[in-house]
């Protein structure tokens, strides 16, 4: 009797690859990219260097995807649950991402391509998750074990990093478009999890520009996407998301320095 196959079973979260990344016991299969050697080099140099919070580079199976160790736990999906949006949760994503910038710093992208950095004075430094939105952290316990999708990383920064994950997380938009337990609270979140994360006194003066530029580089991502007729990102900007970018967009400039008192 041959023998049986272990079911896939889909995972939630993301647009790029949105029901085309499965989990069969305990690996997860993801399809691969142009830039997919660079990752898998990445993830090979976290392990060597002994951080955990990212999954391991297993292989390629025979249907040609990349193959990852599966992370237990959860990451953070609408509706989001109360647990994620608590201040302990925000401080542990900061120290997740610090980890992960010390982890990193020792690796050489050089020889590798990546997918296009982020803008100067933004890139260059080290190679930056570039992502960090809810859906890709997993939490245990209510903390932050593990950055996941590591589909736009590359030649980035911590600022860049840093400024990507507090517009997320705080988050840093109109009231308007925020409507669960962070409402009324960004701004003071956005100082927490700065203050959590550590950084040098330029990067804290360079991160309102960041988060502005960090805004208008990932929609670019999206639209993009969405006029090339990537469907997942065809229904979601089609769905209000680019009224919602342009919106949060003139929120900053309006707001640049309501932002930099907040981390005075």
């Amino acid at each position: 009797m041959p023998e049986e196959r272990e079911r896939e079973v889909a995972l939630e979260g993301g647009l790029s690859n949105h029901g085309r990344v499965v989990r069969i016991g305990d690996t997860v299969r993801r399809p691969q990219r142009p830039t997919s050697p660079a990752t898998h080099a990445l993830l090979r140099h976290l392990a060597d260097v002994g951080f955990t919070g990212v999954p391991r580079f297993l292989g390629i199976d025979e249907q040609g995807r990349e193959i990852l160790s599966f992370i237990p736990g959860a990451a953070v999906t609408p509706p989001y649950p109360p647990w994620a949006l608590t201040d302990e949760a925000l401080v542990s994503v900061a120290h997740l991402l610090r980890d992960y910038h010390r982890a990193v710093g020792s690796f050489d992208p050089t020889p590798h391509a990546w997918p296009p950095s982020p803008p100067a004075p933004f890139a260059g430094e080290l190679v930056s998750h570039n992502d960090v939105n809810l859906d890709n952290v997993v939490f245990r316990e209510g903390r932050a074990v593990a950055l996941i999708d590591f589909d736009l990383a590359g030649p980035g920064s911590r600022v860049w990093d840093i400024a990507g994950a507090a517009r997320l997380w705080a988050p840093l938009r109109p009231e308007r478009y925020i409507d669960e337990g962070r409402r009324a609270r960004s701004l003071a979140r956005f100082r927490l999890f700065v203050d959590a994360y550590g950084p040098t006194d330029a990067e804290r003066e360079a991160l309102v520009d960041a988060i502005r530029r960090n805004h208008e580089w990932s929609y670019d991502i999206v639209g993009t996407a969405a006029a090339h007729g990537h469907a997942g990102f065809v229904d979601y900007w089609g769905g209000g998301a680019r009224e919602r970018a342009a919106g949060t967009y003139q929120w900053y400039l309006d707001n640049e320095e309501l932002l930099r008192d907040a981390l005075r």
